[in-house]
């Protein structure tokens, strides 16, 4: 391959780390925003900690679980990585852009102890979550492991990141409880407003824009001009599901509510990150329309649930990716999955059922 191609391949990937890495900043006011100002100061500090500690963590043991040489479970080589020389994209530039993937992953995970837990428990959680549940699970699908062998689409995490942070969030809700005065003794909620819905908007702004480093930036190449079109699927249903969440939200209650439609925009994001390499515009726009939809009824359902989750993770992380993972074996075409070499054409395109087999299956191992 030409130098010069080599050399944008290697500058776009790195710009697209540095994209991720900033949606951090993203997760910091998105968080705080959402939960009260006495836990703003330490649901800040603690995402800075566990981001280098988790960086630590993925060199160390991470990565070689995920990327390494081993079986269809788990890489078993490459501990505490040292990147040599390639001739394709540098191996130092792949490990910045994957570990900025794992410590998205973990943030997201946060969403379920927020406002409950102590600071020992978040480095705990880091050291068990980026050295072997992430990684696992991402060996799986993106590092030749079974769930490659049967042919599963996740283009950029839905299931990999995304529904992997929200079951760990998921689990962490559940141990530690719902806060003090979320819920009275007959089921009904109370409302624990956050502070501030100017930093939880600006959060959501810089989480739309470090997306296309996440979703554009997995096709870890220029040169075929392909990750212009990840891009454009990406933007389209993101807009769809701001509107359709906004939207549904104004029917069901009579006035549109923010929260909601924010809600809405990153269920967009999530449910089309598996999907936006394989699927035509048309199919994008839908993907992100449902995904706003069921944000509704999804924020609604947890709450029935007694389940306290202050910045929705479960919702906008876990609903919505299990939407976007099993969209593809309704919407993926064959071309699209022919170019990007990943599975086959979904059940809309060639009738056979197999394709959204494998995307459950994803979801259910995950």
């Amino acid at each position: 391959m030409d130098l010069t191609v080599l050399g944008l391949n290697a500058i776009w990937v790195m710009l697209a780390f540095i994209l991720v890495l900033f949606m951090q900043g993203g997760f910091i006011l998105l968080e705080t925003g959402s939960t009260r100002m006495k836990n703003a100061g330490h649901v800040a500090g603690k995402t800075i900690f566990t981001v280098g500690l988790g960086v630590l963590v993925y060199w160390a043991v991470g990565y070689a679980f995920a990327f390494g040489e081993g079986n269809s479970f788990i890489g078993l080589d490459g501990f505490f990585f040292n990147p040599g020389a390639d001739e394709s994209l540098p191996p130092s530039i792949f490990f910045l852009f994957q570990s900025a993937f794992a410590v998205i992953s973990l943030s997201i995970a946060w969403g379920g102890f927020a406002e409950r837990a102590k600071l020992g428990v978040y480095l705990l959680f880091t050291l068990f979550f980026v050295g072997f549940i992430y990684p696992v699970i991402a060996h799986w699908i993106w590092g030749g492991g079974f769930l490659a062998e049967d042919g599963a689409q996740d283009f950029a995490g839905s299931t990999v990141v995304h529904l992997t942070g929200a079951c760990a969030a998921f689990a962490a809700t559940v141990l530690l409880k719902p806060r003090i005065g979320r819920f009275n003794k007959d089921g009904s909620a109370n409302e624990i407003p956050g502070h501030n819905q100017v930093y939880t908007a600006l959060g959501v702004l810089i989480l739309w824009v470090g997306w296309f480093g996440f979703n554009a930036g997995s096709t870890v190449a220029v040169d075929d001009g392909f990750f212009g079109f990840v891009a454009f699927n990406t933007h389209l249903a993101t807009g769809a599901g701001a509107i359709a969440a906004l939207l549904v939200s104004w029917a069901v209650r009579g006035k549109g509510d923010v929260g909601t439609m924010l809600n809405g925009t990153l269920a967009g994001l999530v449910a089309i990150t598996a999907s936006c390499a394989f699927v035509d515009p048309w199919a994008a726009v839908v993907i992100g329309l449902v995904a706003g939809i069921i944000t509704v009824g999804s924020m609604k359902m947890f709450e029935k649930l007694r389940v306290d989750d202050p910045i929705y993770a479960l919702t906008v992380h876990g609903v919505a990716g299990i939407w976007g993972t099993l969209a593809n074996g309704l919407f993926a075409t064959e071309e699209l999955a022919a170019q990007v070499g990943v599975g086959q054409g979904g059940l809309f395109y060639t009738g056979d059922w197999y394709q959204l087999w494998v995307q459950f299956e994803s979801v259910v191992v995950c």
